[in-house]
């Protein structure tokens, strides 16, 4: 008499917006060992966020998977450099906070790799935000600032309870704006950031699963 199969674990799901950060993670993921990882670009906004992982989650496979929204940040803290990770803590949008699970599991994996990691509130936005914007969220107690990372997590969590967090390369930050000098050699190093922090993200979603 056959065995039953054993259930199957349920895969990450990867949240990003750009093209270039789906570049970016595809090129982690070719790298790294494998992994069972749904790679999902969303388009910019809250709002394409927020359809755009409805409908993926509708899949069997997805129903109850773990969900990580990731990509680049503006960071909003003194300090903070382009190729620096933000793990978020805390996810904001339109007054709704979002828990992550298990920030300083990512965090202390994402800086055994070698990187500078931040860990903090996250704030959401649906528009670019300008320099005195980026200090009222400053002042309010957020660390930086995307504009997909929160839409993804909440309509995750509409959908289903499971794990869910947020891990953003910082690209732009105070005294390291987009419009300066070196901006390329910035993006460049949150890009290569980005494409190696697979490994980090993976420890999460095994750890994140039940235990059967």
């Amino acid at each position: 008499m056959m065995s039953a199969p054993a259930p199957q674990e349920a895969p990450l799901l990867l949240a990003c917006a750009l093209g270039i950060e789906r570049r970016a993670l595809r090129g982690g993921l070719r790298r790294g060992p494998a992994a069972d990882v749904a790679l999902l670009r969303t388009g910019m906004g809250p709002a394409a966020a927020r359809r755009a992982v409805a409908q993926r989650l509708r899949d069997t496979g997805l129903r109850t998977a773990p969900v990580l929204a990731t990509g680049f940040c503006a960071g909003l803290e003194t300090g903070m450099r382009p190729g620096d990770v933000l793990v978020a803590t805390t996810a904001q949008l339109d007054g709704e906070r979002i828990d992550c699970h298990a920030p300083d599991l990512l965090a202390e994996a994402i800086g055994r790799l070698g990187h500078t990691v931040h860990r903090g509130t996250l704030a959401g936005s649906d528009h670019v935000v300008r320099p005195p914007e980026r200090r009222a969220l400053r002042e309010g107690g957020a660390h930086a600032v995307d504009m997909e990372s929160a839409a993804v997590l909440s309509e995750a969590l509409r959908a289903g309870p499971r794990p869910v967090a947020a891990v953003r390369v910082v690209v732009d930050a105070p005294g390291h704006e987009l419009i300066r000098i070196g901006t390329l050699r910035g993006g460049l190093r949150a890009y290569r950031v980005l494409s190696s922090v697979l490994p980090a993200f993976f420890q999460w979603h095994s750890t994140s699963l039940p235990r059967r």
